[in-house]
């Protein structure tokens, strides 16, 4: 069975984060061990909150933990989701490079979790500066939203081919941008492996609850581990998020786990994209 170590934060009740990532991954016969970074009761948008961020040492005893019982090295992927300081970060840069260590062809999904439209960063910033130095230059996948790669890459990120152009930029083998306009009522995602570049579109929801970018990653990170080409992951990753949605409408979260991953997506379209240059800097 493949094996993921997955470090994000843990929401009880809204499926954000590791919640709303793993559903896809389980169901798709990967074992998930997953680390928090932060223990939530639920989202921050709610009224009343309680919970913590794992102290950064707490973290790192824990991959600690996992090394001396001789485990680090049965991991086929290592995935890291929202880290809410600069010293997170470190610890997971340091827990990559051990485990390519333990095993030179894990590979290792980064999702950038620092920010959004339309309120740009929602955490320390010095993170995102982390990120961008410490854990992109290791990253084999990476899957940024509209912000985290115009942020990334310094380029201004309106439409398809800047996403072409700004993930260009990154220097990585596979880089996933979300959220991307693509006209006044939908929004692409642009996949590009350094030859070749795809984009899939869907309508823009109203009102779509948080947590799809973690589903998207789930879903991407599963089919790749599975040997699916990046254009078939891409293609069953924007499904799987339109169909988590479907089944979420009427509630005020979204419910990953209602979904069947395995016989209730239908991929969607995927087209070519040149590999053009069309952006602007980020002023």
């Amino acid at each position: 069975m493949r094996q993921i170590l997955m470090i994000s934060s843990y929401v009880a009740r809204d499926p954000v984060g590791l919640a709303a990532a793993i559903p896809p991954l389980e169901q798709a016969g990967i074992e998930v061990v997953g680390l928090p970074t932060v223990v939530l009761s639920n989202h921050p948008i709610r009224p009343h909150i309680a919970g913590m961020r794992l102290d950064p040492a707490l973290l790192e005893d824990m991959i600690g933990a996992l090394d001396k019982n001789g485990w680090l090295g049965s991991f086929n992927a290592v995935f890291s989701g929202y880290l809410p300081s600069a010293e997170h970060v470190e610890i997971v840069a340091a827990a990559v490079k051990r485990l390519r260590e333990l095993n030179p062809s894990i590979a290792y999904v980064c999702d950038p979790i620092f920010g959004d439209d339309p309120n740009g960063h929602y955490i320390d910033e010095k993170a995102a500066v982390a990120t961008r130095d410490l854990l992109v230059p290791l990253a084999d996948v990476l899957t940024p939203n509209r912000f985290e790669l115009s942020w990334l890459s310094g380029l201004d990120v309106r439409s398809p081919p800047d996403a072409v152009e700004a993930i260009g930029r990154l220097g990585r083998p596979l880089v996933a941008g979300t959220s991307i306009p693509d006209g006044p009522s939908r929004l692409a995602t642009v996949l590009v492996t350094g030859k070749q570049a795809y984009i899939g579109t869907v309508d823009k929801w109203n009102d779509v609850p948080h947590g799809t970018g973690d589903v998207f990653a789930g879903c991407l990170t599963a089919k790749l581990m599975h040997g699916h080409s990046p254009e078939d992951a891409l293609a069953y990753a924007i499904a799987g998020v339109r169909r988590a949605l479907e089944v979420s409408r009427g509630h005020d979260r979204l419910l990953p786990h209602l979904v069947d991953w395995k016989n209730g997506i239908s991929p969607v379209a995927i087209e070519a994209l040149p590999l053009a240059k069309s952006a602007r800097s980020v002023s």
